[in-house]
């Protein structure tokens, strides 16, 4: 609690001081900073600026007049008064109700309380917050409050102004952190948060295609915060941040432009006030920075002096976000007003700290002085006059003397505002940033002046527009680029070199993917089975289905072939049937032919599943007949190769053998167990794993070819047996191969199976080089071979010797062949 000693005692030390001032210089007369009124609105103007840290030998109030003064503070700080005058004159918004002010030079952040606890306090006291009160009158002397103008000075106050919801409207504090309402529940602005100025800028960057960016900022709280949002904003974009400092009294340039030149970053973001934009860009100049685009924030885009500055355009290209430039009318006249007033009016000061030795500006000077944030001020004061005008309740020339307005009452207006200022509706959102305004984008011409090339809307939709015609660039024509790694050819991928994403080495994308630059220009996608692409492809293109159909030629004569094959069988088993007690068909295998006939038909339906498209059932008929009769064909011929050696070889060795095979029939249960395994390996393999439609895709990249994956485990233990089978028979007949000429069955046997290898050696390897449509066709025909072999190498001269050379189909001729070979034999 301030006690009353501070009350005493205080005001009297300024007093002092403020006399001793009026000794040695004239002070602007006192109305300039208070002025009676029925509702005090309060006001922090940073008019004079403390450059460093002050040091006392002794606990004194800081003297804010010996510091520099701000020229573009004190024309916002005479556009407060201007505004107040203003309403009081009007008898539309507050009639037979005026307004005062009492308005503080906010030089120092940390050194100048004074000001602020004058303004919250009561008769002088500041009444403890946690004592209750005991009537509203009590709260503060003031309704309200117009400022401070940076962040850093507003952090610091507000927190004394939210405990008892005194309104206050800043019209240059722009940390997000304002529009946390939990923090700073009375807390209004009229300037829009960095938040909004990180979106245009960030859009400026975007729209020129820069992705390789330096950002400055003040080691302060509005240059973090500017900073953080930056960060965050660029996060999902193609921007990268290269360089980033935060810049203070003690900053040292020269190095700071090194190793942003070392960078080779071309573009740099300043997002600092004017009091520490002005050193670093007169330092650019100096060091000879050049071929730069230097983005400005809304605090020093505006400028009066640098852009004058000799060795200004040496720099390169400055682009910047302001507020847009609003006339408010009448206030050159209340300058010019004001300033013909006699500037000695020693009246004293109630408050130290409220002198200005501003005599020596001349009306044209304040005028002049950069306009930025002359409307926050502006519609920060009509703000605060409306929420009176709705609390008192005025309407028809007169307000209700019944209703007292406080602090409180006001904040509650103010957050439903919505009027109409210069053509603009003034509103709050729910944080108490404002919904009205919007950004201009200007550039720094060559005549040493600010134009506006641009201009980003908030409300009610966004809307960015840049003339990019208007711009002079310090290239001539064209926009300069800034990049840390060129962009890719098409078709390539960028691989990240480093921290920075916008750092890379460029591969290109082999075959079967492609890159989406749009998407993610960091990863090769694969195309779809459906689609292929060539080396280096931003798309996919569609593959070609392939598959031979049942209209194929080719196809229609392998059916045909078929169909052929099942009409020979069937016409040499009648042939047979009709010759059965022959020697011919005997010695063929008797009944066996007809077994061997049947399943060579059978096995002949395989053919017609190699054609159209496959499904499951094609693929597993594609090889279940065929393996299935092809092996009862094959035990028939082992067995029927074993008898032909045991009869002239092996009888007379060993007899008993041959009496167990005659007893118990035992070519039969060869043939019978063969078919059995076979069917058991079959049923369990494909139980496992069955035959199922299989697209090729490795092999042609711009093509699908239809096929079946037959399934190796499930197929290898029936392959098996069929290789088995073959080996048998091979060597049975192999042995038999100088039997008599005209009785070799042996020969014929070896010859058919030698002729059953040579196909699949040859299928198998067009099948390891050729993976086309025409595959499915040539392995039909090689099971069409296969059934061929024995047909027409087996059964086809035996049907040549009944039909056309009868005489050799005789008991007799079959004994005297018998008889001359014994007799070979024995010699």
């Amino acid at each position: 609690m301030i006690t009353v000693t501070m009350k005493h005692f205080l005001p009297p030390l300024c007093l002092l001081g403020s006399l001793l001032r009026a000794l040695t210089q004239c002070p602007v007369h006192t109305s300039e900073f208070q002025l009676e009124g029925d509702y005090l609105i309060g006001g922090l103007f940073d008019i004079h600026h403390v450059d460093g840290p002050v040091h006392h030998d002794k606990p004194e109030a800081i003297d804010c007049a010996s510091q520099p003064l701000i020229l573009s503070s004190y024309r916002r700080f005479q556009l407060m008064r201007f505004s107040v005058e203003e309403i009081n004159n009007s008898t539309n918004l507050l009639p037979n109700v005026s307004l005062g002010y009492e308005i503080f030079d906010h030089c120092s952040d940390i050194q100048n309380f004074p000001g602020i606890l004058n303004l919250i306090s009561v008769n002088g006291l500041i009444q403890p917050w946690g004592e209750p009160q005991k009537n509203l009158s009590s709260v503060s002397k003031v309704i309200a409050v117009v400022g401070p103008f940076s962040s850093t000075e507003t952090l610091t106050v507000a927190p004394l102004f939210m405990m008892n919801l005194i309104p206050i409207v800043s019209y240059g504090a722009a940390s997000s952190a304002f529009s946390e309402k939990v923090k700073y529940p009375s807390f209004l602005r009229t300037v829009h948060s960095n938040k909004d100025v990180i979106e245009v800028i960030v859009n400026i960057i975007l729209h020129f295609n820069w992705r390789w960016v330096a950002f400055l900022n003040s080691d302060d709280e509005f240059g973090i915060d500017g900073q953080e949002l930056f960060i965050k904003r660029i996060k999902d974009t193609e921007i990268c941040l290269a360089y980033t400092k935060g810049l203070n009294d003690y900053t040292n340039y020269s190095k700071i432009f090194r190793q942003i030149e070392a960078q080779r970053v071309n573009i740099i973001i300043v997002f600092v006030p004017k009091m520490t934009a002005e050193p670093l860009i007169e330092s650019a100049i100096q060091l000879n920075v050049t071929n730069k685009v230097w983005i400005a924030g809304d605090t020093w885009s505006l400028n009066k002096k640098l852009p004058k500055e000799k060795g200004i355009r040496n720099i390169g290209t400055v682009l910047g976000v302001s507020q847009p430039v609003v006339t408010i009318p009448g206030f050159s006249n209340f300058i010019y007003s004001f300033k013909s007033q006699t500037h000695c009016e020693n009246a004293g000061q109630q408050f130290c700290n409220q002198f200005c030795n501003c005599s020596n500006l001349s009306a044209e000077d304040i005028i002049s002085m950069d306009p930025s944030f002359s409307f926050p001020v502006y519609s920060a004061v009509y703000s605060i006059a409306n929420a009176i005008h709705s609390v008192l309740q005025c309407g028809a020339g007169t307000c209700n003397d019944n209703i007292t307005a406080y602090p409180h009452m006001v904040l509650a207006e103010l957050k439903k505002s919505n009027f109409t200022l210069l053509n603009q509706s003034i509103q709050f959102d729910e944080n108490g940033d404002p919904k009205f305004g919007f950004y201009s984008i200007i550039f720094w011409n060559h005549s040493g002046d600010t134009e506006e090339v641009g201009f980003y809307k908030f409300n009610p939709s966004a809307h960015f527009f840049i003339n990019k015609t208007k711009i002079q660039w310090f290239t001539d024509r064209e926009a300069p680029t800034s990049v840390c790694s060129p962009e890719c050819p098409v078709g390539h991928a960028k691989k990240q070199d480093g921290i920075h994403k916008c750092c890379f080495n460029c591969e290109i994308c082999l075959n079967g993917t492609y890159v989406n630059s749009t998407e993610d220009p960091y990863k090769c996608i694969d195309c779809k089975e459906t689609e292929w692409s060539a080396e280096g492809s931003a798309s996919c293109n569609l593959r070609v289905v392939e598959y031979t159909p049942f209209t194929d030629s080719e196809a229609i004569l392998i059916m045909v072939g078929a169909w052929a094959l099942v009409g020979l069988t069937l016409a040499m088993s009648v042939l047979f049937a009709i010759n059965y007690n022959t020697p011919i068909v005997r010695s063929a295998g008797g009944p066996m032919c007809f077994l061997i006939l049947g399943c060579l038909s059978l096995c002949s339906l395989s053919v017609f599943f190699y054609f159209d498209k496959p499904t499951v059932s094609f693929c597993i008929l594609r090889l279940l007949p065929f393996i299935l009769f092809y092996t009862v064909c094959l035990a028939c011929f082992v067995v029927r190769s074993f008898q032909i050696v045991c009869v002239f070889k092996m009888a007379a060795k060993f007899p008993k053998l041959y009496s167990w095979w005659i007893k118990y029939h035992g070519q039969w249960l060869v043939i019978t167990g063969a078919f059995v395994i076979q069917a058991l390996f079959l049923l369990i393999g494909y139980s496992c794993g069955p035959p199922k439609p299989y697209n090729e895709t490795r092999w042609y990249p711009d093509k699908i070819i239809l096929s079946c994956d037959m399934g190796l485990k499930a197929n290898s233990g029936p392959v098996i047996l069929l290789l088995s089978l073959c080996s048998l028979c091979f060597i049975f007949s192999y042995m038999g191969k100088d039997l008599p000429k005209n009785y070799n069955e042996a020969k014929a046997i070896t010859f058919c199976l030698l002729l059953l290898i040579l196909t699949w050696i040859i299928f198998s390897t067009v099948h390891v080089l050729y993976r086309g449509k025409y595959i499915q066709t040539l392995n039909a025909f090689a099971v069409l071979s296969s059934l061929f072999s024995f047909l027409l190498w087996y059964f086809l001269p035996k049907c040549y010797i009944i039909i056309f050379q009868p005489h050799k189909n005789t008991q007799q001729y079959f004994q005297g062949l018998i008889q001359n070979y014994t007799k070979t034999i024995s010699q």
